[in-house]
C-alpha cells in the first residue's frame, strides 16, 4: 500500500506541475526516449481482483522502447527469454500535453527475435492483449470505438519512469 500511495502522490504532484508549466511534460517526453524495463505492474482491475493485489512484480524480462525522435514517434513492447525478444509489439504513439498522455497503436507483431513478423489490423493488438491477460478487455471495446490504448505518465528521469495505463 505504501508504494501505491507514493505513486499516486507522485502522479498528483506531476499533474499539477505539468498543468502549471508545459515544459514539465515536454521534459518528461524527452526522458522517455530509450528502453525501459518493466518491473512492477498494477494490471487490469480484473487482474487486481483475481490476485487480491494492486501492485505485482513482473517476473519476465519485459522492455518498453520509445523513439521520441522519429516521426511518427515509435513504441515497442517486448518480452524476452534471455537476450531474445520472443514477442514484440510495435507501432506509433502520440504525446498529449499537458496530461502527459501517451496514446499508442500497435501495428506489428514480431516473434522469436523477428524471425516471424506480421502486420496487425486495427484493434488486433487489443484482442491479443485481452486474450493473453496482458491487456484490458476494455481496450477491445475502445478499439472498436476508434480510441487508442494509453499510458498516463507520472514521472521520468534518467533511472526510473512511472505510468498508469
Amino acid at each position: 500500500a505504501a508504494v501505491l500511495n507514493a505513486l499516486v502522490g507522485l502522479e498528483r504532484c506531476m499533474r499539477d506541475a505539468s498543468k502549471a508549466n508545459r515544459a514539465v511534460g515536454e521534459k518528461q517526453l524527452q526522458k522517455l526516449d530509450g528502453a525501459w524495463r518493466l518491473v512492477f505492474t498494477t494490471g487490469t482491475l480484473d487482474t487486481q481482483e483475481m490476485t487480491g493485489r494492486q501492485i505485482n512484480y513482473f517476473p519476465l524480462k519485459a522492455i518498453q522502447q520509445f523513439d521520441t525522435r522519429s516521426q511518427p514517434m515509435r513504441i515497442r513492447n517486448s518480452i524476452y527469454v534471455g537476450d531474445t525478444a520472443v514477442i514484440s509489439f510495435s507501432g506509433s504513439f502520440e504525446w498529449l500535453l499537458p496530461q502527459r498522455k501517451l496514446e499508442f497503436d500497435f501495428d506489428r507483431i514480431a516473434l522469436f527475435g523477428g524471425t516471424l513478423d506480421f502486420n496487425l489490423g486495427q484493434g488486433k493488438a487489443a484482442e491479443l492483449g485481452s486474450a493473453s491477460g496482458l491487456g484490458s478487455k476494455g481496450n477491445v471495446e475502445n478499439a472498436k470505438k476508434g480510441r487508442k490504448p494509453f499510458f498516463l505518465w507520472s514521472y521520468a528521469d534518467d533511472q526510473i519512469a512511472t505510468a498508469r495505463g
